[in-house]
């Protein structure tokens, strides 16, 4: 069978968590004899035709860096894509709602394609975004979810955001996670981070903060600031991730301008898997901040490591974490659980086990590849 995954920014994954899905979702699918096309912005790779047996397509042009300019050529990227591979495949796989009111044309295109889509979390609540934003998000994942044969939700939540009439045809697959490769602490691997946090050089194992996330408002990462500067904590907390916008960025840092904290930004790991998988595996607890769903790739990672996990308190984080987390809502609440914990962390470290028993059992890719599977197959009956 073919299937074409678009959406992504390209594999190998280099980005976030979509781009870590197609590279487990297409290099497995091509080991059980699927023929996967993986669509690639033009600087995501070395510009090879093939890893891991997938095929690998192009974007004609690099993408800009302006933000508003990179939301159309995302947009005209995926359109460039669903025409181009609509009658080369069986199934496409469109990844986010960015092209979602133009799904109908790969439909006129090829009468035996099918169209999957995942919609990924609540896009068209995103802070990040303006009103015409969300709206327009809205008015895709509309479309998009009444053309589709089938509608991937990565967390069971997602349900109550979609239109009650297109709920049958939505089959729930969640993100995967892997099995981790313990990386033993090692003050070397820090290095990296020393240009930009001088301090980060004295961190020690155990003996910090961690959340990995995107910075920007959707995420919580102002509460999560503002809860530990009201925290007793004497620990650093590291927060790995880029940036989304000028703005929020000068109001993080106008809040770290204001204590004595140590907060260290390290801007975002993605191509040291090593240093990233060594903070999570030796921090003292990892604090995640997401609100917008559905299941988040950091969140799982996270679970995976043993950590202690503390989550912003919403209908997707309690779904994926259950008894396994401790959750807030304010920065005063975050602040008193991180008292609570240091207080008594022995008492909280059966939290550990809880959170990666539940994503070993549940999150597999393994058992996440399944369900593509036997859905495409599926779908290729009807």
């Amino acid at each position: 069978m073919r299937v074409a995954i678009i959406g992504s920014r390209g594999i190998p994954a280099k980005y976030g968590g979509f781009e870590v899905f197609t590279e487990e979702l297409s290099t497995k699918l091509s080991q059980k004899g699927y023929t996967v096309t993986v669509t690639c912005e033009e600087d995501c790779s070395d510009h090879a035709s093939h890893y891991q047996g997938v095929n690998l397509a192009y974007h004609p042009i690099n993408p800009p860096k302006n933000y508003l300019f990179r939301k159309f050529y995302e947009l005209f990227g995926d359109l460039y894509f669903l025409v181009k591979l609509s009658r080369r495949n069986d199934v496409i796989l469109l990844l986010g709602m960015t092209a979602g009111s133009l799904t109908f044309l790969p439909k006129i295109l090829s009468r035996s394609l099918k169209l999957v889509i995942n919609i990924d979390g609540v896009e068209w609540k995103r802070d990040k975004f303006n009103n015409f934003e969300k709206a327009f998000l809205k008015f895709n994942t509309t479309v998009a979810t009444k053309v589709s044969d089938a509608i991937i939700l990565d967390a069971k939540s997602m349900a109550h955001h979609i239109d009650s009439n297109v709920v049958a045809k939505s089959v729930y697959i969640p993100y995967g996670v892997n099995h981790p490769v313990p990386v033993e602490w090692n003050n070397l691997l820090l290095n990296p981070l020393v240009k930009i946090c001088p301090e980060i050089k004295n961190l020690k194992k155990c003996g910090f903060w961690l959340a990995v996330a995107r910075l920007e408002p959707e995420n919580n990462i102002l509460t999560i600031i503002k809860g530990f500067i009201q925290s007793a904590t004497e620990k650093p907390l590291v927060i790995v991730g880029n940036f989304s916008s000028p703005s929020y960025q000068e109001e993080v840092k106008s809040l770290l301008a204001e204590t004595d904290k140590q907060i260290f930004l390290t801007g975002g790991i993605y191509n040291n898997s090593s240093l990233l998988d060594m903070l999570r595996g030796h921090c003292f607890a990892y604090i995640h901040g997401h609100s917008v769903g559905g299941t988040n790739p950091a969140l799982l990672e996270a679970m995976s490591m043993k950590n202690i996990i503390i989550a912003h308190d919403n209908e997707f984080n309690r779904e994926v974490c259950k008894e396994s987390a401790m959750f807030f809502d304010s920065p005063r609440a975050l602040a008193d659980i991180v008292n609570m914990v240091e207080s008594n962390p022995e008492q909280y470290a059966v939290l550990k086990q809880r959170a990666y028993d539940r994503v070993t059992k549940d999150y597999e890719w393994s058992k996440v590849v399944d369900a593509y599977d036997a859905l495409f197959k599926e779908l290729k009956t009807r």
